[in-house]
């Protein structure tokens, strides 16, 4: 919202619609959000200074959270082969950017991460969900 909708005015915003995965940080309905706290102590320690709002934090804070993820199933192999077997075998993986109800699958043969995404309107505060 902050990188958009912002700089066109909020209120000529009202009534856009997206298709959205993942959460932002600059909606006021993910402010409380548990999953996003360790988000925001990361960037109040890290980056003191920054906009927690900036959509470009949140969005590096999330590949992180996919690298630590395969890092960790990596164990102490960290060859190529099995840095590619774990980012192609997540099961049920649950980044805490991504919206509700998105759980991470991998294979060899389908590497996307994104696979649910969610209709949303801007009501000129917020997002909200549209037909569901």
């Amino acid at each position: 919202m902050s990188a958009t909708l912002v700089p066109a005015g909020l209120e000529h915003s009202i009534g856009i619609k997206t298709a959205r995965y993942a959460k932002d940080a600059s909606d006021p309905q993910w402010l409380d959000d548990p999953e996003l706290k360790p988000f925001y102590e990361w960037i109040k320690q890290y980056v003191p200074t920054a906009n927690p709002s900036d959509t470009f934090y949140l969005s590096g804070w999330t590949y992180g959270q996919m690298l630590v993820q395969v890092l960790r199933q990596c164990g102490d192999d960290l060859t190529r082969e099995n840095i590619m077997r774990q980012a192609t075998g997540l099961k049920d993986f649950r980044n805490p950017a991504l919206l509700p109800g998105s759980l991470i699958n991998t294979s060899p043969t389908d590497y996307r991460v994104v696979k649910y995404m969610r209709l949303e309107r801007f009501n000129g505060k917020t997002w909200e969900s549209v037909g569901t």
